[in-house]
């Protein structure tokens, strides 16, 4: 079995990164400064959004480092924690919304065969 591992993201990472693919990180690196500065949203919301997505999307790297730029907006730990819990009501109400999907599937096993579905 293989020994799965996070390592923390360093210089060295981010360097070579950039020296494989130099084009593809500044592009993102303007993305993702575009994508944060402030607009409609402030930069505290856009961290807390940043947060429950990361959340979602399991990323441990994005959690960690969105969770301390909420901090740095000045997000609460309450606000952050309520954040985490929009996003999982989200996933868990995907999985209910879901479940329309195998709900079809049982009335149409259950529908007289050759009746409109």
């Amino acid at each position: 079995m293989a020994d799965i591992h996070f390592p923390k993201a360093t210089r060295e990472h981010g360097e070579l990164r950039h020296k494989l693919a130099p084009a593809p990180d500044d592009g993102f690196r303007a993305f993702s400064k575009a994508v944060f500065t402030p607009g409609a949203l402030d930069a505290r919301t856009k961290q807390l959004i940043a947060v429950a997505v990361a959340h979602v999307t399991q990323c441990p790297w994005c959690i960690e480092g969105h969770v301390k730029g909420a901090r740095r907006e000045g997000a609460s730990r309450e606000e952050i924690m309520e954040a985490i819990w929009v996003a999982a009501e989200m996933r868990a109400g995907a999985t209910f919304a879901h479940s329309t999907k195998t709900l079809q599937m049982f009335l149409d096993e259950d529908a007289p065969q050759g009746a409109d579905k």
